[in-house]
């Protein structure tokens, strides 16, 4: 798990846009983009970064703008120890270039995925 926190330096501050303070979090993240009633585009990738407002993520392929989009992202904390979460967000594609996208943060729950079992 790797995690750091973006923008803490007076400089990096003075030419960041953003509000919201970005964590570097690389997790595994599974994308869908959603039309209406049906699943479009489904993929995975890695997160780069995410905020209290939006993730940045790698992609499989270019993601359509302004298209719903749910991200099912690996947590890296455990449930009472043991039991492995993740992190569902929708949101609406922002922006997305080559292998990369970014999407808002519109919604969010926390979902556990089942006891890992300890060897």
């Amino acid at each position: 798990m790797n995690i750091s926190v973006n923008g803490d330096s007076a400089n990096s501050k003075a030419d960041e846009r953003r509000s919201k303070r970005r964590f570097s979090i690389a997790q595994e993240v599974k994308y869908r983009l959603l039309y209406g009633e049906r699943i479009g585009e489904a993929g995975t990738g890695k997160t780069m970064n995410i905020s209290s407002g939006g993730v940045s993520f790698t992609t499989d392929a270019p993601l359509a703008p302004g298209l719903p989009v749910e991200l099912a992202i690996q947590w890296p904390a455990l449930l009472r120890g043991t039991v492995p979460l993740r992190l569902v967000t929708y949101g609406i594609v922002v922006r997305s270039h080559d292998h990369s996208a970014v999407a808002t943060i519109d919604r969010y729950e926390f979902r556990t995925q089942g006891l890992r079992v300890m060897a």
